[in-house]
């Protein structure tokens, strides 16, 4: 049976709105719908699939719920199997997680474009309610032109008492650590997979390079075997595309990732990286207004948590971030001295017994 995703179905007007009539019940009257997740205004240009707004009128109430596919790609996606376990999971654990939009339900495509059951399905859904607000990659873009404001600084202090809270809840199984270091290293969303995403014999680091990355990647997956009492609650891709602001502090996240359980660390690269890339885009290292977010985040974390410890197993989840916002095919655009500077992270921080937080910027030397 051949393989389908979402490029190859055709999403009929009719269809959506049939759909949304067995959801939330007849009638239905379907206003619009919009694609999302274009990367015209972000150094980011890649996702792991399509985004839709849908807006829809019931019982003389408008509502609008977001309809999100995945593609058949080369980072652990290439099966329906694949794409169903990505979306089942976020259906399923984007429930409990404090401040995660609410998912409203999955679903199936056959290849005509119909709903059915799970036996003829060619494609997975996930429907997702709204949140608004505007994207926190938007304010780190802003400061590459502006000063930074107080807001900048609160909403750092929030994001990182968000993720303490969060991690707060531990979880006695050290198996499910255990696995989700594995995976970190060679599931084809991580660090295995982002590598394989490069070109071979890429010109700024070399074959040899990336197979002297994974076998340091390897010795951390051994030393981390001994800190599974560390497993905790975890959001699994916490950066600024996956997080709206409002007025304020008052933030939602989106798209749980990767496991419900895990590591603090994960969740604290995943957000540190993004401060450490806009900054070198403007100043070559960590500097300005992105060091103050950077070190307003991290202090404010080790204050309410006060886990020193994570500076011990940090370091390759850093180096898994480092990975991807210096591959060229996620963004495409960075001067070859910004890669290069990545490329020296990844593997400074890697050697690095421990991560001297506030001495990031040797990193890069």
């Amino acid at each position: 049976m051949k393989d389908e995703t979402t490029e190859n179905i055709p999403l009929r007007i009719e269809v959506i709105k049939n759909y949304l009539e067995e959801r939330f019940g007849k009638p239905v009257e379907l206003i619009g719908t919009d694609k999302l997740g274009g990367f015209d205004d972000t150094i980011k240009k890649l996702g792991y699939g399509e985004t839709f707004l849908i807006k829809f009128r019931k019982d003389g109430k408008d509502r609008s719920v977001i309809f999100s596919t995945m593609r058949n790609d080369k980072y652990g996606h290439q099966y329906l199997w694949d794409r169903a376990h990505v979306l089942m999971f976020q259906y399923d654990a984007g429930q409990r997680l404090p401040k995660h939009a609410r998912p409203l339900d999955i679903g199936y495509f056959t290849a005509q474009g119909a709903a059915s059951s799970v036996r003829d399905a060619k494609a997975y859904f996930l429907l997702t309610e709204k949140v608004e607000g505007d994207d926190y990659f938007l304010d780190l873009k802003r400061l590459q032109e502006e000063s930074l404001i107080d807001q900048d600084i609160e909403r750092a202090k929030a994001l990182a008492i968000y993720l303490a809270d969060v991690h707060k809840e531990k979880k006695d199984e050290p198996e499910l650590y255990t696995r989700k270091v594995r995976d970190l290293v060679g599931h084809g969303e991580c660090i295995m997979g982002i590598v394989d995403g490069y070109p071979r014999h890429y010109e700024y680091f070399s074959d040899n390079d990336f197979c002297e990355i994974e076998k340091l990647c390897v010795k951390w997956r051994w030393k981390l075997k001994e800190y599974t009492h560390r497993l905790c609650r975890e959001h699994g891709d916490f950066h600024p595309w996956n997080i709206k602001f409002r007025k304020g502090t008052d933030f939602s996240t989106f798209d749980r990732s990767r496991g419900e359980y895990g590591e603090a660390a994960d969740d604290i690269a995943g957000m540190g990286i993004n401060y450490i890339l806009y900054s070198l885009l403007k100043y070559g290292k960590l500097d300005g207004p992105y060091k103050k977010l950077h070190d307003t985040f991290m202090a404010t974390y080790l204050d309410k948590t006060n886990d020193s410890e994570i500076f011990e197993v940090i370091q390759p989840f850093y180096a898994f971030r480092g990975l991807v916002v210096a591959s060229p095919e996620w963004y495409p655009n960075h001067p070859k001295d910004i890669r290069r500077k990545l490329f020296n992270f990844i593997k400074n921080i890697l050697a690095a017994e421990r991560v001297e937080i506030d001495e990031i910027n040797r990193y890069f030397e």
